[in-house]
Formats: structure tokens, sequence, C-alpha cells
């Protein structure tokens, strides 16, 4: 699995005899909220207003139930400070998407869940897609995932493997039989006696695939695509980086990096609040 490093972002007193404490996990510190995010103080009106224009078309493709399921509006042939002024109006959310290999692209869901800003590079290295879309997850995601297992030469199990070659062909079976519309198939590796070597093995076997995602919210989400269709490893981490919940996910996409319907229409009412301000 290549690397992803996450950064740095009562009762009163009984008369019972007291006992040992109880370990909790320590807080995530300061809760997410919405903010609503801020123009550019040097900004020209003209840059503002174009800004805004851009924005208001995209709520009025969110709320036109024909592409409510992906809004998209383009922001190629703008100009740049227009541009720098819809990303300060958007600001920056709790996902981050990056797909490999280059060119690739770079996704940041905004201050808006479920709008997310996407830049993808064409071979030539210039800049092929600049866009906003509203959707649950960018459909350029959907288009990178694998859709057919590479061949891959399963890792023959070196001295300390224990659970893993079951485990891998579970989630072999698993990927082979999922469909659309199918729950997810889930394996808690922290519920396993897993060993470095076990986990070694289905890193190796599984292999990489083209998408990384880090979701923040209360601690760290790392999520990432593997070479077999459907499945995703998926790892949480608390605020100090602990990692606290370990499993490899069988689903077309994993909930936890979906924006919710419900994220999608309070999205509508917090931009059309945001642009009526301005």
């Amino acid at each position: 699995m290549k690397p992803f490093p996450i950064p740095v972002a009562m009762l009163g007193p009984g008369s019972q005899p007291v006992e040992e404490p109880l370990n909790y996990l320590s807080s995530p510190g300061e809760m997410a909220v919405f903010r609503a995010p801020s123009p550019r103080p040097a900004a020209s009106p003209a840059a503002i207003a174009g800004a805004r224009r851009l924005l208001t078309k995209l709520l009025e493709l969110m709320t036109d139930g024909t592409t409510r399921r992906s809004a998209r509006l383009s922001l190629l042939g703008v100009d740049e400070e227009t541009v720098g002024q819809v990303n300060e109006l958007l600001g920056d959310g709790e996902v981050s998407v990056r797909i490999d290999p280059p060119p690739g692209a770079h996704i940041q869901e905004s201050a808006f869940p479920g709008v997310w800003r996407i830049q993808a590079f064409g071979h030539d290295g210039r800049l092929a897609v600049d866009e906003v879309e509203a959707a649950p997850i960018p459909q350029i995601v959907r288009e990178a995932l694998p859709t057919r297992r590479p061949l891959l030469p399963l890792p023959k199990a070196a001295p300390g493997v224990m659970n893993a070659p079951a485990i891998l062909s579970e989630l072999m079976s698993a990927a082979a039989d999922w469909r659309a519309g199918d729950d997810a198939h889930i394996v808690n590796l922290t519920l396993l006696p897993m060993t470095p070597e076990d986990l070694a093995y289905l890193a190796d076997g599984l292999g990489d695939g083209p998408v990384t995602m880090l979701s923040r919210g209360y601690g760290n989400c790392r999520i990432t695509t593997t070479a077999l269709p459907h499945t995703w490893w998926v790892q949480y981490f608390n605020s100090t980086d602990q990692l606290i919940l370990n499993t490899i996910e069988v689903i077309d996409v994993p909930v936890v990096a979906l924006a919710a319907e419900e994220d999608l229409a309070d999205s509508v009412g917090r931009l059309r609040e945001w642009l009526d301000s301005l």
C-alpha cells in the first residue's frame, strides 16, 4: 500500500471506593463545524462578481433535478484572478483526493460538503480539467478505479505469515462476486490476530490502486484503492495519529468517502446564503 503521510493538520465524587480509571480515546479536539469562507481582501470587484456568477450557475445546476447527482462547472478559460476568487469563496473541506500515476489529478472538497475542486493534467503536463463538481464523489474518481485485476503473482508466505493467505482468498472471492448495489464486504483487521508479516503479505497481494483519499474529521481516515477491483484499504487514526481501526472493504466507494444526500442538500442552502451575503 503506497504511503500517504497524514499532516499534523460530570458527576461529582461519590461515596464508593475508587476503581481503576477507564481508558478513553483521547479527544479529537475541535469539532468540525461549518465556517463560511471569505473573499480575498485584495480581490478586484470584477473577480468577485465573476466568481459569484460562476457559483450561482453551479447552484442552479445543483438544484436542477436532471443534474443533481453530478453538477459540473468548468473553469477552463476563466481568468486566473476569478478562478482564485472561486477557490477562496469555496474554501477547503475535510476530504482530499489524489489520483496517480502522473499526470494524475488533485481534488479537494470545499467547505460545502459534496462540492469539489478538481484539477487534472494531460500527458503533456498541461491543465486538462479545471472544474467544480457537486456530487457524492467526483466522476473522475470513479473513472479512475480499476475494473480488472492485473496479473500479479501471489506473494509467497514468508515466515511469520499466519492469517493473510486466507484473508486474501476471501477478499478475491468477494471482489469477484460483488455487484453494484451490494452491501460492503468488510474485513476488520483490527479484530484479527495479524502479524506485521501478515500485513505485508496483504499489501503485496492486493497491490496498489490509483486513488488515495484523506478524510479529516474526528482524527483522520486514510482510504486507498488496491489493484483488486472494488477493494479499498481504510484506516482510521485518532487525533494523535494512532491507528485505531484497520479495515479492507469490498465496495464501489467506501461510505466514509462519500458526501451524503443530506450533505449536498445542506450545501445548497449554505451556498445560497453565502452568495446572497456577498
